[in-house]
């Protein structure tokens, strides 16, 4: 009798090893067989979930959006710069336990990728500019702060997060505090 596969499970496992193999390899280099072997299953398998190098690294994406959207869902109520400290917080910390997603998203960033990485950032930076609205309406911030400070707070985020990738003694969690210090209590009224 042939063993059930739990497809689930097993595209889980698929997605585990493409972030391995492509945060080790690149993106660029790495084959199917490779995502295969580091899966432990034929290559042929790895077909069976995903068409191409692309879909796997598609799914890889949307594994780490979905990661991306639980930080947003997260957020809750009370005072918007509250929220805000919760929102970088909770994607520093989501960046500091998934570095592999991270290296492969830098890795395929400005290689043109079949990615729709700008939409992730416009979510991002629609959260963020909701919040300084709504600090704002609420007599929060000081004068001159609007929406396009949630790009600079995307960017303290992700130079920092750069920061932690190519430079290991640089703990990423750390430096939540900074960023919070500098992007929320430095727009502070």
């Amino acid at each position: 009798m042939p063993k059930k596969v739990d497809r689930v499970a097993r595209r889980a496992e698929i997605l585990d090893a493409a972030v391995r193999v492509f945060a080790r390899k690149g993106f660029a280099t790495s084959r199917i067989e490779d995502v295969a072997a580091e899966a432990g299953i034929a290559k042929g398998s790895v077909y069976l979930y995903f068409d191409s190098r692309d879909a796997l690294l598609a799914g890889v994406f949307q594994s780490y959006a979905e990661s991306s959207g639980q930080v947003l869902a997260e957020l809750g109520d009370g005072a918007a710069l509250d929220r805000l400290t919760g929102l970088i917080r909770g994607t520093v910390e989501m960046l500091a336990a998934h570095p592999d997603h991270a290296r492969v998203l830098l890795d395929v960033w400005a290689s043109n990728p079949p990615l729709d990485m700008a939409a992730v950032y416009r979510e991002y930076r629609s959260a963020i500019a909701d919040l300084l609205r709504q600090a704002q309406a609420d007599g929060e911030l000081r004068p001159g702060i609007g929406e396009r400070h949630a790009a600079v707070v995307v960017g303290a985020i992700e130079g920092c997060l750069v920061q932690a990738l190519v430079d290991p003694q640089l703990p990423l969690r750390e430096l939540a505090d900074p960023i919070v210090q500098i992007c929320v209590e430095g727009i502070r009224r």
